[in-house]
């Protein structure tokens, strides 16, 4: 069962991706935009304005899985500075100041710093790409040399 369930792994994480990518960008078009029952920030307000554009982008970028470190790592830091500045001074616990959201976002896109990003991302396609290019160098060298 184990052997099965580590095979999955790379296909979990990639689902378990796009979820958090998608409801993260979700939360930035909300108060961007207005859409799906949010309120919209004025442009350029802090912190507001900046944390919504960093769930809009990075949450792109997180669901596409391009650039799924660098993205998920900006995306960690504001929910951080998002919870302990806004939501911690209201109370200590993340159920009694409204920052449990906040919490989450923080937790599972610091997660996704150290994992990358899985399977069925456009990191992966790069990579491989790069990797095939590297190995055609060296097989081209290989042949010179010979």
């Amino acid at each position: 069962m184990t052997g099965r369930l580590n095979s999955a792994q790379p296909y979990a994480l990639g689902l378990f991706r796009i979820v958090i990518g998608l409801l993260f960008t979700c939360h930035g078009a909300a108060s961007l935009f207005g859409v799906l029952g949010g309120a919209t920030v004025e442009a350029g307000t802090w912190p507001g304005w900046y944390a919504a554009v960093i769930q809009l982008v990075g949450g792109g970028l997180v669901l596409l899985g391009l650039g799924t470190r660098f993205a998920a790592l900006i995306s960690s830091g504001s929910m951080a500075y998002a919870y302990f500045k806004v939501h911690q001074p209201e109370a200590l616990w993340p159920l009694q100041n409204g920052g449990e959201a906040s919490v989450l976002f923080c937790w599972t896109m610091l997660l996704l710093v150290f994992t990358g990003s899985g399977a069925l991302g456009l990191d992966r396609l790069f990579a491989g790409r790069g990797r095939s290019t590297e190995q055609e160098s060296a097989t081209q060298r290989a042949t010179v040399t010979v």
